[in-house]
């Protein structure tokens, strides 16, 4: 198979299907491409050729993932996490390093090629951490930003390894000399990027966004990548470090965001096929007959990080529980020890026989990275005493603010959003108690004398230890869904009966967390749109009676306990005492309630003016009071009605009788 399209469009079916499958298993995507590799390579069926030119094209990937590294590159960032990134991630890779090359050194191999083995086993996975991070919601917690510090330093470390491994294939007495003339060259090249580059770039941007051209844009920024890559080439650098230029040139203007979104279809794509061409290199027939060592070097690879990892963060003063932590999520290797074994092979510095055990080790170690990180918690509770005692200080710290505390509202997260809210709840006098996962949100909080703590809203002991049995309703404030789900499974599994307010993104998102036993979802999108329709009203010159009346018939829509609450109830708001005020009340059904077993048709509630709004049942999304539906134990049934109303309601509810 010669002709070049067939070969692209086989790639492209093979990764399209392999990548659905391993996505729809929960696998990183970067196995499906390495397996579509493996197995279509010219070691097993021989289908796609390992040629000089497959492998150019590969380059490109690697091209652009530095590009997008170097759009992430703040020197801002940097001097923020100088302690965990030039203490904890300096220490990491150099220390890994050296010790893979002595043991390198011990089994025979070269210690230059030892070097590029070292620099390959130390890294790890950027693109799977950080989204086992955001996923965990653990981006704040203190083995979190002790992992993004070390990836941090990952990132950095990359560019000059990359320029040091031709070097190494030069001989010895020439090696000092054309190391000392690449640093020459890249901090000439920095140095222009950072004192002329950013101004230049930033008026050239700024020319081409004036055009409003969205293909203009996108080819001035492949323009520029490219261009910057081939200088560093012709140079006698390596394209990695010229893209990784490129994209700290770019990242210091106002385009960082819009370009990080053109550039990564791109960078996905070709990054794909960089990860099916280190595949096709994999040869499974030769790791047949090694596979003992493949699985000590494994086993090598992921006891020796945690060590080191581990060591040193408690070394820079980490609790016990959080060096473990690090350390276990640090252990696994990444994409980037692909690249410099790419490398490596690329100048003759490794050999086949070298690097296939330690490309096996990797790729197992991706596949077990999730799976140790899964288990990080049990393994941390399991070996470090001390974590108990202070999960335990944790837990008696949040119980001890909300001991005092009866029928208050959780807040899940304390962000913007969560404290406007405690500023309505404040004024309303109703008392609350919340959670945040960020330390330097709650340390802030805590000195202006918010109920806020230290804590995951989505762990049952922590949910407990704010008071959850007593609580009246449970307000999640964050938009993450993911995490938001787990919350209300861990809420519905203690007290199914305490209802649930959560915030979302848009429709898609609400339909979930309904589904998943929310009582109400109030979506970004929908109350975005909902006011700029109003205000557009207003001012379209409609009149104001009937911009309200139209808002109230908008959210009357969508969100079930207001249906009813607007008629008749605002309009003479200010004729009414507090206590002839209509308001909502949650009965819970409990076991011999008089209702259960009964229809809602069997009580005439309307007598003393109360009416159901929704009615609650486990995880299903409120049900509609329909006169012949049949109430079971456990239901949780909403009222609508003045105080005195509400009371009889529940006493007919509960003991059958209307007063």
């Amino acid at each position: 198979m010669t002709d070049t399209l067939p070969l692209v469009l086989l790639l492209l079916a093979a990764a399209v299907a392999v990548v659905a499958l391993f996505r729809t298993l929960g696998l990183p995507p970067i196995m499906g491409y390495l397996l579509v590799g493996t197995v279509m390579g010219p070691h097993a069926l021989g289908w796609v050729p390992d040629t000089s030119q497959t492998r150019h094209l590969a380059e490109f990937g690697v091209v652009f993932l530095m590009f997008s590294i170097g759009l992430e590159f703040s020197l801002a960032r940097l001097y923020r996490m100088k302690r965990i990134v030039f203490g904890l991630g300096a220490a990491q890779v150099v220390v890994s390093t050296l010790v893979a090359m002595l043991l390198a050194r011990l089994l025979g191999v070269p210690w230059l090629a030892g070097i590029a083995l070292g620099g390959a086993l130390a890294m790890s996975s950027t693109a799977i951490l950080s989204k086992l991070l955001a996923d965990r919601g653990e981006l704040d917690a203190p083995h979190g930003r002790e992992v993004i510090g070390v990836l941090l330093f990952q990132d950095i470390a990359v560019v000059p390894l990359l320029v040091l491994i031709p070097a190494l294939m030069q001989p010895v007495e020439a090696m000092a000399q054309a190391l000392l003339l690449a640093g020459l060259k890249a901090a000439l090249l920095l140095g222009l990027v950072l004192f002329v580059g950013q101004r230049v770039l930033s008026a050239w941007f700024y020319r081409v966004a004036r055009t409003k051209s969205s293909e203009l844009f996108m080819l001035n920024v492949l323009l520029i990548t490219l261009g910057m890559a081939w200088l560093t080439e012709q140079a006698g650098l390596s394209l990695a470090l010229g893209a990784f230029t490129a994209g700290m040139l770019i990242g210091e203007t106002d385009y960082r965001i819009q370009v990080a979104e053109d550039i990564k279809p791109f960078r996905d794509v070709l990054l794909g096929l960089f990860f099916v061409s280190i595949g096709m290199r994999l040869d499974l027939t030769q790791l047949a007959s090694e596979w003992p060592k493949v699985i000590g070097l494994l086993v090598a690879l992921l006891g020796l990080k945690l060590a080191i990892v581990g060591g040193f963060s408690r070394w820079l003063g980490s609790l016990p529980g959080t060096a473990l932590r690090s350390g276990l999520w640090l252990c696994a290797g990444g994409e980037f020890g692909f690249v410099v074994l790419a490398r490596s092979g690329e100048v003759g510095l490794l050999t086949p026989l070298q690097w296939q055990p330690v490309l096996a080790a990797l790729v197992l170690s991706l596949l077990l990275g999730p799976l140790v990180v899964q288990f990080s918690d049990r393994l941390v509770f399991r070996f470090v005493a001390s974590e108990w005692l202070m999960r335990s200080m944790q837990l008696t710290q949040i119980a001890a603010q909300s001991l005092t505390t009866d029928k208050h509202a959780i807040l899940c997260g304390f962000g913007r959003t969560g404290q406007h809210l405690a500023r309505f709840l404040e004024v309303e006098g109703i008392s609350f108690m919340a959670l945040d996962p960020d330390p330097e949100r709650v340390r802030a909080a805590t000195a202006a004398g918010e109920a806020v703590s230290w804590g995951d809203g989505t762990r049952k002991e922590m949910l407990l230890a704010a008071g959850l049995a007593r609580a009246s309703v449970v307000i999640i404030t964050f938009a993450d869904v993911a995490a938001a789900l787990r919350v209300i499974h861990r809420v519905r599994e203690l007290r199914p009966e305490v209802p649930i307010v959560s915030r979302a993104r848009n429709e898609e998102d609400m339909e979930k967390l309904y589904a998943a036993g929310a009582a109400e979802v109030v979506p970004e999108a929908l109350e975005s749109s909902v006011m700029l329709a109003t205000h557009a009203l207003a001012l379209s010159g409609i009149p104001m009676h009937k911009v309200i009346k139209r808002l109230r018939e908008m959210r009357e829509q969508h969100y079930a306990l207001l249906r009813g609450f607007f008629h008749g109830a605002t309009d003479v708001s200010d004729q009414l005492t507090d206590a002839d005020q209509p308001r909502l009340h949650a009965v819970t059904l409990t076991p011999g309630a008089w209702i259960i077993g009964h229809c809602v048709a069997d009580l005439d509630l309307e007598k003393v003016g109360v009416g159901i709004t929704a009615i609650r049942r486990r995880s299903q999304r409120g049900l509609k009071p329909q006169p012949s539906l049949e109430l079971i134990e456990g239901d949780v049934v909403v009222l609508l009605g003045t105080a005195a109303a509400v009371v009889a309601g529940e006493d007919a509810l509960l003991r059958g009788k209307l007063k």
